[in-house]
């Protein structure tokens, strides 16, 4: 999902509320908070020598202990990435949610919907690989 699509998305619907779907189809309970909107970058190297860069729209969602009642409607969640526009240099970045559940991990949009009374957006993990497959000899067959 870019993060053209979340704003359209939300902007269409501001008095719904939202859900989280976990990749194992668990959902982030209802009461979380978006805590942080931001603009991540990553430059690497590969094993083969090539040089790679990614970005995307992290959106950090955190769960209070004291406060089991918080409901984020998708206006109000609008309004945060709005506040967010100075950081965030284009709006066809990749959104991604931010995440502890055991370990803090990223997860990849991968579907949203209006089901009746909320929004549901649907993650998907994220998976190492290699970039340099030849290089590694992976893409002759042998090994």
């Amino acid at each position: 999902m870019k993060l053209h699509e979340l704003k359209e998305f939300l902007s269409s619907h501001p008095e719904c509320n939202m859900r989280f779907i976990l990749p194992d189809g668990r959902a982030i309970p209802a009461d979380f908070h978006v805590t942080e909107v931001g603009h991540a970058a990553r430059r690497s190297i590969d094993c083969g020598g090539t040089l790679h860069s990614t970005e995307s729209c992290v959106l950090q969602v955190w769960l209070a202990s004291n406060d089991r009642e918080h409901r984020l409607v998708a206006g109000k969640l609008a309004s945060i990435l709005e506040l967010a526009r100075p950081l965030i240099p284009y709006d066809d970045l990749e959104v991604e949610i931010e995440y502890e559940d055991m370990a803090v991990s990223q997860y990849p949009v991968d579907s949203f919907s209006a089901e009746p009374g909320e929004l549901q957006f649907k993650l998907k993990q994220k998976h190492t690989d290699c970039l340099a497959r030849e290089a590694c000899g992976l893409e002759s067959g042998c090994c």
